[in-house]
């Protein structure tokens, strides 16, 4: 395995782009190649042999690009896929799950947590499962909320609509009580200030997408295949979907540390 090739990222659409984002704070030095899947966002109310066809498909085209590892940074592929493609493919691939829910178990001090995230990972009910393996005896509610990736997608994040949405989707998490609640959807960090606001000052919020890019930054150090040479972000940093990608290049340009001059879009179906 080279060490200086990119490591792969990828989402249902631009939720995965915070995950870009925390390996490019961690990791300056490493380079991605994302693809995002915007012409069949959402994964949440898909099946799961749909989102394991798909995620096959788009690792079939990450391997294209030489890297050396790959992260799912969408919550339903790691609950719906992981495990498969795991398997399936030689490459070192993480997901986004284990390493919020080891933050999530870390903090809670009441045992009470609270989950957040599309209806196929709250149906999956991997948070609970990795979560109490962790340490049995957490009390954990898990809450659909699939509304709020097409609020995120459309821009909508400092919305009256989006703040009435989501008050509703919390008002039962904060009847349970719960003192740490984890965004089990890449999308969520987007509207953290609002969830923030909502659920008080007293409630950890996790950000499995900062977690997650630990955990790589650790793999890579343990398999040595830490980047030694240096790029500009234009070498470093390349984007695909397989739809709209004026509208992708406009918002992670608005989302993350440099500029995105370049998203090509592609035919996933072809892979």
């Amino acid at each position: 395995m080279d060490r200086n090739a990119s490591v792969g990222v990828f989402d249902s659409g631009i939720g995965g782009l915070t995950v870009a984002r925390e390996i490019m704070r961690q990791m300056p030095g490493e380079s991605i190649v994302y693809f995002g899947d915007t012409a069949r966002v959402p994964y949440g109310s898909k099946s799961q042999d749909t989102v394991l066809r798909y995620s096959r498909q788009i690792i079939r085209f990450l391997m294209t690009q030489k890297v050396k590892a790959i992260v799912i940074a969408c919550n339903t592929a790691s609950a719906y896929a992981l495990e498969t493609v795991e398997k399936e493919f030689d490459i070192p691939i993480i997901g986004v799950i284990r390493a919020g829910a080891r933050t999530a178990v870390k903090a809670t001090r009441n045992k009470k947590v609270g989950v957040i995230g599309t209806e196929g990972t709250i149906k999956s009910g991997i948070y609970t499962e990795v979560m109490n393996q962790m340490r049995p005896g957490l009390e954990v509610t898990g809450k659909p909320c699939p509304l709020f990736v097409p609020l995120v997608e459309e821009g909508l994040l400092h919305d009256s609509v989006t703040d009435e949405i989501a008050s509703r989707y919390l008002s039962e998490l904060k009847s349970r009580f719960v003192d740490t609640l984890v965004l089990g959807c890449t999308h969520y960090p987007l509207i953290r200030s609002t969830l923030r606001r909502l659920m008080g000052e007293d409630v950890v919020l996790v950000n499995p997408a900062y977690e997650t890019a630990i955990e790589l930054k650790s793999l890579l150090e343990e398999k040595g295949l830490v980047c030694d040479i240096e790029r500009t972000p234009e070498e470093k940093y390349h984007f695909y979907v397989s739809d709209l990608a004026e509208k992708f290049t406009a918002f992670a340009t608005s989302i993350l540390p440099s500029e995105v001059r370049e998203t090509k879009k592609i035919n996933i179906e072809e892979y």
